[in-house]
């Protein structure tokens, strides 16, 4: 796809701190469109172990080109966000941190509270599924290279490999009732390593993912954070979903399982299907299928939001 856009300077953002009922605070990077507003929003978070400043600017100056306000932001306890322990994920702390920034967002002067969206990728597509279930404040949603069976997610692992994982979340887990500091697992692996992805996909994610600018990233995650979403399965929640959602499924996933998507895009009542070309990482700047995945998207956008696509 070519566009005059991909070639213009990167919009402005303002970086925003908002506010979460316990204290701590989220990070935000907040994109608005030329010309007068309100203007549709897209709330938008990365997967696991990332932060927004690996790989998320390229969708939301996409976004913002084309009309959209964009709302990035880092979950508590990761990138500018902050919370302690770092590096920890804790899946019912994530999805309230969507919340949060999806209010934040239907506030906010500039953005028109009857036209959000929610966003997310990889991991975050747990979050997707849910929110698509249970916020009303939502005019569709799009998850891509979505993980939302995290039963699923954990087969992938060999025994061996699974067991070592569980092992060291539950020592992991066992240490922080004591008050010690997290134990550690590489993100990305190579094949065979004890992380929590080791497969030549997460290696070439990791190199997608890690910021170009200074902004400093760990390839890490608290191991205790594999008991926050194993046993969870959004996917089963599907047929309640209430708005419209695109899930962008990757041919040659070996991250995020196909099946369980694509089951959510047959059950929801206005579920919408694309596969791209590629694995789980190709949906980024860099990978096969960015540009397709780009217009994909915009093109949903647009029709939801009963906006002219510019694309």
């Amino acid at each position: 796809m070519n566009n005059q856009s991909d070639n213009a300077a990167a919009p402005s953002r303002t970086t925003v701190r908002i506010p979460t009922a316990f204290g701590d605070e989220l990070e935000a990077w907040l994109y608005l469109p030329e010309g007068n507003g309100p203007y549709l929003a897209v709330v938008m978070a990365h997967g696991i172990g990332a932060i927004k400043a690996g790989g998320l600017a390229p969708f939301a100056e996409r976004f913002c080109r084309d009309g959209f306000a964009a709302v990035v932001f880092d979950y508590r306890q990761w990138g500018g966000s902050s919370g302690q322990p770092r590096e920890e994920l804790s899946f019912p702390r994530q999805l309230e941190d969507y919340g949060t920034v999806i209010g934040w967002a239907s506030a906010h002067p500039n953005i028109d509270e009857r036209r959000i969206f929610a966003w997310g990728t990889s991991f975050a597509g747990m979050y997707i599924v849910e929110l698509a279930v249970s916020d009303s404040r939502l005019a569709a949603a799009i998850g891509q290279a979505p993980l939302v069976d995290g039963f699923a997610a954990a087969r992938l692992a060999s025994p061996g490999r699974g067991l070592r994982l569980l092992a060291a979340a539950l020592l992991d887990r066992l240490g922080s009732v004591f008050g010690r500091p997290p134990r550690y697992l590489p993100g990305a692996g190579r094949p065979g390593e004890l992380a929590i992805g080791a497969t030549e996909d997460a290696r070439f994610g990791e190199k997608l993912m890690t910021p170009k600018d200074s902004t400093e990233w760990r390839n890490r995650v608290a191991a205790r954070s594999l008991l926050s979403f194993s046993w969870r399965r959004p996917v089963r929640r599907a047929a309640a979903i209430r708005c419209p959602i695109l899930l962008v499924v990757a041919e040659q996933d070996t991250m995020a399982p196909v099946g369980p998507a694509v089951r959510v895009t047959e059950k929801a009542p206005c579920g919408e299907l694309y596969r791209s070309r590629g694995g789980h990482y190709d949906v980024y700047q860099g990978g096969a299928s960015f540009d397709d995945v780009i217009r994909v998207e915009l093109e949903f956008l647009h029709r939801h939001a009963r906006t002219p696509n510019r694309i």
